[in-house]
């Protein structure tokens, strides 16, 4: 999957925050950064997260429904793993995070860990 760009992170944003599905004109409306961007602007945005795999869409007469294909959280871990496999050296880049991670990220490190091992 591709990247996002700002004004594509800002429509997942409203996306991922949405319950249900969404549409253009919802996705306006909630837009919390102020910017009141055209209806074709939103529409072309959203038609670009479909194409990279960020959201799937339903028809439902003269308009598209969309939806996040994955969580905000899948979608953070899997950019985590491009960076790190991007680094050459992934455990080193780990321990280096480790060893600066606060208590309470430890904990959760390690609460993860031992999930993982089950």
């Amino acid at each position: 999957m591709q990247g996002l760009g700002e004004l594509e992170a800002l429509v997942m944003d409203v996306v991922w925050n949405t319950s249900a599905a969404v549409r253009v004109r919802d996705v306006i409306d909630h837009l919390e950064d102020g910017r009141e961007p055209a209806y074709t602007t939103i529409q072309t945005v959203l038609d670009n997260l479909h194409r990279k795999g960020w959201v799937h869409r339903q028809r439902n007469g003269r308009a598209y429904w969309y939806e996040a294909t994955r969580s905000r959280e899948e979608a953070a871990s899997d950019a985590l793993r491009i960076l790190l496999e991007s680094t050459g050296d992934p455990t080193s880049v780990l321990l280096h995070f480790a060893r600066g991670a606060s208590d309470d990220e430890s904990k959760v490190l390690t609460r993860g860990l031992k999930e993982r091992k089950r």
